[in-house]
């Protein structure tokens, strides 16, 4: 009778990520199978009825992180869930003109652009390779700060910050030891 209880693993933590303003299906099995065999989560799709577009602001061209922020926040609605917008549109807030993505330190919201990502912008030949494995790196170092991770001096590290796409290409692809250690998924 009592054997079930006691040995009842505990739930694995949860991230939920919102693909904003595009679908596909194909990257969202990759990065769920990836987080989820590298990391103790469960990674689902969420969706949501927002409009990315209450986020635009017309004078920059762009999209206001706060405002999906604000969103995310208010769908989590104090839920123990971490919550990740991903989009692929170009975004900024008030600190800096553009972003590849931003999170709440030791919280459970953050937001993944995919619009700088892309290198048809830098030499005008798309890598769908190189994309994903940006993208990839993106996700991991924001998720990093959700769970309480600062920037890391190693380049080895995917919590490296990076001020240009080249830096993104040149960090390692997953936390170093020293991060992974640190890390605590609740």
């Amino acid at each position: 009778m009592f054997k079930a209880f006691f040995n009842k693993k505990p739930e694995k933590a949860k991230l939920e990520i919102e693909l904003l303003g595009f679908h596909d299906s194909l990257f969202f099995k990759r990065l769920k199978e990836d987080m989820e065999k590298r990391l103790p989560i469960s990674v689902e799709e969420f969706e949501s009825l927002y409009d990315i577009e209450d986020a635009f602001n017309e004078q920059r061209q762009q999209y206001y992180t706060p405002d999906i922020l604000k969103h995310l926040h208010d769908q989590n609605n104090g839920n123990s869930v971490y919550r990740m917008a991903i989009l692929n549109v170009d975004i900024f807030n008030p600190v800096f003109k553009y972003l590849y993505g931003e999170a709440q330190l030791n919280g459970r919201i953050s937001v993944v652009s995919l619009f700088r990502l892309h290198e048809e912008l830098y030499t005008g030949q798309a890598d769908s390779a190189l994309l994903f494995q940006r993208a990839l790196k993106e996700v991991y170092h924001e998720f990093g700060h959700n769970l309480g991770l600062i920037h890391c001096l190693d380049w080895d590290c995917v919590m490296h910050t990076s001020t240009s796409v080249e830096e993104i290409d040149i960090k390692g692809g997953f936390y170093c030891s020293n991060c992974f250690r640190q890390i605590k998924i609740s």
